[in-house]
């Protein structure tokens, strides 16, 4: 008995931040973003979405989901596809493999790094957030 209690301590005790926290959807913090007409550099290949953070593994997790185009009616099946939004090359490009047409092309990695730098420090004060908040466009 004592040995499954030492065991499983940490993952009683781990807070938001452990490394052994496990989130919730109700901890997700999410920021609508949109591009501007006269925005260049627009990472994404689709006009807006939500900027989400959520604190796992210890660390801060920056994402982008697409929301369902005003085009597609309310009935019809939308699965809304997710980036990381990072600036480690390795997250970027191969975490991103599955949904990598959700970025705009770009010349290469650096290049897509630097356009996608802002929105990951963004997301990354976001994440500063009280768990579940729902920041206003532009807020952060």
């Amino acid at each position: 008995m004592l040995e499954a209690l030492v065991l499983a301590a940490p993952l009683v005790l781990a807070g938001e931040r452990s490394f052994f926290h496990v989130p919730q959807a109700a901890e997700v913090r999410v920021q609508r973003i949109a591009r501007a007409d006269n925005e260049r550099d627009w990472p994404f290949s689709v006009d807006e979405g939500n900027l989400t953070c959520v604190w796992s593994t210890g660390q801060k997790h920056v994402f982008f989901f697409e929301v369902r185009p005003k085009d597609i009616g309310e009935d019809a099946k939308f699965d809304a596809r997710g980036v990381m939004v990072t600036v480690n090359p390795v997250d970027l490009t191969i975490g991103n493999i599955a949904n990598r047409a959700l970025f705009a092309p770009a010349a290469d990695v650096a290049d897509l790094i630097r356009r996608v730098a802002p929105y990951a420090e963004v997301g990354q004060r976001l994440c500063d957030q009280p768990p579940g908040a729902v920041i206003s466009h532009g807020e952060l």
